[in-house]
């Protein structure tokens, strides 16, 4: 089973728009770790951020796209880093 990261899209006339999604993606334990950090350029520090645990590369893959499609961030405006522990060992890329 999969968990998704716990942010919650604010809604009604003040919710905050994020223009930009900065992730990491590591690798630990045989597990991902997901860190992501939204945040909009004109007020960077207000800002949120999260971390979650991901089974498999696709399935951190997958939470960041969702993210990334409930707030409408364009692909020019996602920084993904991926951080493996021996990318010679099961894991493709």
């Amino acid at each position: 089973m999969t968990k998704y990261i716990r942010m919650r899209a604010q809604r009604g006339p003040h919710a905050s728009r994020y223009t930009h999604l900065s992730a990491c993606v590591s690798e630990e334990d045989g597990g991902f770790t997901v860190q992501v950090r939204l945040y909009h350029e004109a007020k960077p520090e207000k800002g949120v951020w999260g971390e979650e645990v991901a089974e498999s590369f696709e399935a951190a893959s997958a939470m960041l796209d969702e993210l990334a499609g409930a707030y409408s961030i364009p692909q020019a405006r996602i920084n993904i880093r991926v951080r493996m522990g021996n990318a010679r060992e099961g894991t493709r890329h």
